[in-house]
């Protein structure tokens, strides 16, 4: 059985992304908020929400930028990512509903250039290194399926 995620790339107007840190097996994994589709919800449904829940920011999701699947020894997952615009809310850092006080993997939420995106050392995914800028700049973005076309 399939499992959905989403991942939303937000851009300030400095241009700056916003990413959150996550601790994982020992290490510190910068990436954009995210997470899993809940039942009954909607790819967009959950990307606004998990924005919300990570960073305190409201957002607009707008188009769908890439669709990633995987079928590993982990089992059989796709993630969707967005582009987004915040349209408001107030940063700071959030919580996951799916741990307690002391399970708590977020460790901070900050909006960071492109060149300090170069430097982190664990990113995810990694082609929010040098792919997404390339993209962005080339002005194609992801196909916006969710426009109802005249």
């Amino acid at each position: 059985m399939w499992t959905g995620g989403v991942r939303v790339i937000v851009l300030d107007e400095e241009g700056k992304m916003l990413l959150v840190k996550q601790h994982h097996e020992d290490k510190d994994i910068w990436m954009a908020p995210g997470g899993g589709i809940e039942e009954g919800e909607g790819a967009r449904q959950a990307a606004a929400r998990e924005v919300k829940e990570e960073t305190g920011l409201d957002v607009e999701v707008g188009r769908l930028v890439w669709h990633v699947e995987e079928v590993s020894e982990r089992g059989q997952r796709f993630v969707d990512f967005f582009l987004a615009e915040v349209v408001g809310g107030e940063l700071g850092l959030g919580t996951d509903p799916e741990f307690d006080e002391n399970g708590q993997v977020l460790r901070e939420v900050k909006f960071l250039t492109r060149e300090e995106i170069k430097e982190i050392k664990y990113l995810y995914p990694e082609y929010l290194r040098d792919e997404f800028w390339a993209v962005h700049e080339a002005g194609y973005m992801g196909y916006n399926a969710f426009k109802i076309r005249d």
